[in-house]
């Protein structure tokens, strides 16, 4: 069993993800501290201050100055402006990590070799006897088959 582990956790699969995981936490650290220390002081200049992490609701009907009074107190709290400090911190990241994606996948565009347009044909085929001849030919050289006018690119008249 322990060599079975062993070409399981060595194997090239793994430690590639063990890396994804890895560079994805210490990328997650790095959106999360983007997100907390300059979005949401930006945001919160748009909403005039306002602290969503401390809206809640008491169940018992009683009015607390905190959330932490309300727990204190024994009453059920529904911290719904947590939920949506979340929501706004969700947000915020997938944002973030869509400019990064964006950013990465330009890059890769600009760094790829441009595709070479496919080239227009100098060849073709005799209907009559299959041999390869040159796509501006009017007659087969190996069959001297006459080609039909449709087969041939250049314009009858404009050759005239």
């Amino acid at each position: 069993m322990l060599k079975e582990f062993k070409e399981f956790a060595i194997k090239g699969n793994m430690i590639d993800m063990a890396v994804g995981v890895i560079v994805g936490g210490a990328f997650s650290s790095l959106v999360g501290t983007l997100v907390n220390n300059i979005l949401m002081p930006l945001l919160s200049l748009i909403t005039a201050g306002a602290d969503f992490t401390t809206w809640f609701i008491a169940l018992d009907g009683n009015h607390y100055a905190t959330a932490a009074a309300a727990e204190e107190a024994g009453a059920a709290v529904v911290n719904f402006g947590m939920f949506i400090q979340g929501i706004i911190n969700f947000v915020l990241m997938a944002f973030v990590v869509f400019l990064v994606v964006r950013a990465i996948n330009k890059a890769r565009a600009a760094m790829k070799p441009a595709e070479e347009a496919p080239e227009e044909p100098t060849t073709k085929v005799c209907p009559f006897c299959q041999s390869e001849i040159s796509i501006l030919a009017t007659r087969c050289p190996h069959c001297t088959s006459e080609l039909p006018e449709e087969d041939s690119p250049i314009d009858p008249e404009a050759a005239a």
